[in-house]
C-alpha cells in the first residue's frame, strides 16, 4: 500500500514557476514507477510527467516538454514536479500517482495508486 500527499500547488502568473511535491509512504517506494498527471474543468485527465523506480528514466507530454522536469528523492520517498515558464493553459488540478513496476508508463489507468490532487492556477 503507498500514500501520496501532493504539495506545492498555488496561485501564479504566466511565465512563472512552481514546484510541486508528492511525499509518498511505505517502504518499497522505490519500487515504483511515478507519475503526474493533471485535470482541468470540463476536461480528461491528462499525462504529463513520469519517471522510473531509479529516476534514470523520464517521459513528458508534448505540450509541456522543456518546461517541465520531473525528479524523485528515493532515500526521502519524494517525487517532485518543477514547472517552468507556466502558461494559463497549465491551470488544473495535479495529481501524483505510483505506478508497481520499474519502468515508467504514461497511461493513467496504470497507476495503482493516486493522491488527492494539489490546484494550480496560471493567470495571464
Amino acid at each position: 500500500q503507498v500514500q501520496l500527499v501532493e504539495s506545492g500547488g498555488g496561485l501564479v502568473q504566466a511565465g512563472g514557476s512552481l514546484r510541486l511535491s508528492c511525499a509518498a509512504s511505505g517502504r518499497t517506494f522505490s519500487s515504483y514507477a511515478m507519475g503526474w498527471f493533471r485535470q482541468a474543468p470540463g476536461k480528461e485527465r491528462e499525462f504529463v510527467a513520469t519517471i522510473s523506480w531509479s529516476g534514470g528514466s523520464t517521459s513528458y507530454a508534448d505540450s509541456v516538454k522543456g518546461r517541465f522536469t520531473i525528479s524523485r528523492d528515493n532515500a526521502k520517498n519524494m517525487v517532485y514536479l518543477l514547472m517552468n515558464s507556466l502558461k494559463p493553459e497549465d491551470t488544473a488540478v495535479y495529481y501524483c500517482a505510483a505506478h508497481r513496476s520499474a519502468a515508467w508508463v504514461t497511461q493513467g489507468g496504470s497507476y495503482d495508486y493516486w493522491g488527492q490532487g494539489t490546484q494550480v492556477t496560471v493567470s495571464s
